[in-house]
C-alpha cells in the first residue's frame, strides 16, 4: 500500500480494507504475503481491522517491507508481521495516539503539570484553569484509554506473530518494544523518524535490505515507480498487488 504523504485522505482508514480485499482476491494465500508499506499512518482502529483481515487470509506468514516510511499506524501494522525488512533509508515512527493532531500523552502531561503546579502554588490555579478548560471533561479519560488500547493491540500482535515461537522469554522484549514506540516523553514528537538501528535496538526482528542485493534492487525499483507515479499523476493512494490489480485514490485538486 503506497500513499502520498501530506494529505489527510492518504492516511490509513476503513476504506483501505476494500483495497486490500481487491489486492488479495485470487492470490495463492499459502505463499504468505510480502506487504510493501509506504504510509504516514492513520486511524488505529482501521489498522487493527486491516491486520485482522490480513491475518485471516495469511495467518502470521506476513513480512513487512518498508522502502522508506511506515509511520504511526503503519508502524503498528509492521509490528503485526513476522519480520520487518528495512534499509538504511527506511523509517518507522512512534504510534502514540493522536486526536486531531493533539498527542494523547501531551494532554496527560499537561494535566499532570497543572496538578503539580497548583499543589505547589495555589495562586497559579486561574492560569492553569484557562489551559486545562480547553479539554472536554471526558477527554483525559479518552486519552488514557487510547494509549492503553494502542499498547494492548501491538503487544498482542507481537506475541502472536513476530515472537510467537520465542516462548515466555520474549515477553520482556515485547514490553520493551511497546514502551519504546508508545512513549511520547522518550520520542518527543509523533513524527520522529526511527531508523533501522533504532528498530533493532528496541528488539524488533529486522532484516537488513542491503544484505540481499537482488531484493534491494527489486524493492527500490517498485518504490521509485510509485514515487514517480505520485509526482506525475493525480494518484494519491495506491493499494496494488504484483499482478497489477489496483485501487487508486486520486488526490484532491490543489487550489491556488
Amino acid at each position: 500500500g503506497f500513499a502520498k504523504p501530506g494529505y489527510a485522505f492518504s492516511q490509513v482508514n476503513d476504506d483501505d480494507k476494500n483495497g486490500f480485499m481487491n489486492a488479495v482476491h485470487g492470490l495463492d494465500r499459502t505463499l504468505g504475503l510480502d506487504l510493501l508499506l509506504h504510509t504516514p499512518g492513520g486511524d488505529i482502529s482501521a489498522a487493527e481491522s486491516i491486520v485482522h483481515y490480513l491475518r485471516q487470509m495469511f495467518g502470521t506468514n506476513i513480512r513487512a517491507i518498508i522502502p522508506q516510511i511506515a509511520m504511526s499506524a503503519g508502524t503498528m501494522i509492521s509490528c503485526a508481521c513476522k519480520e520487518i525488512v528495512m534499509g538504511k533509508q527506511s523509517n518507522i515512527g512512534p504510534f502514540d495516539p493522536q486526536f486531531n493532531g493533539i498527542p494523547a500523552y501531551g494532554v496527560l502531561e499537561e494535566f499532570e503539570s497543572a496538578l503539580a503546579a497548583v499543589k505547589a502554588d495555589q495562586l497559579s490555579l486561574p492560569i492553569w484553569q484557562i489551559i486545562v478548560s480547553k479539554y472536554h471533561p471526558s477527554f483525559i479519560g479518552e486519552c488514557q484509554k487510547a494509549i492503553q488500547l494502542a499498547d494492548e493491540i501491538v503487544r498482542s500482535w507481537l506475541l502472536t506473530g513476530m515472537f510467537k515461537d520465542d516462548g515466555d522469554e520474549s515477553l520482556n522484549t515485547v514490553n520493551q518494544i511497546v514502551q519504546a514506540l508508545n512513549d511520547h516523553a522518550g520520542t518527543k514528537t509523533h513524527s520522529r523518524h526511527l531508523h533501522m538501528d533504532d528498530a533493532e535496538a528496541f528488539g524488533l526482528k529486522v532484516v537488513r535490505l542491503e544484505d540481499d542485493a537482488a531484493l534491494q534492487d527489486l524493492v527500490l525499483t517498485v518504490h521509485h515507480s510509485y514515487m514517480h507515479t505520485f509526482a506525475n499523476t493525480q494518484a494519491g493512494k495506491i493499494i496494488e498487488n504484483h499482478s497489477g490489480s489496483a485501487i487508486v485514490v486520486h488526490a484532491p485538486p490543489s487550489h491556488p
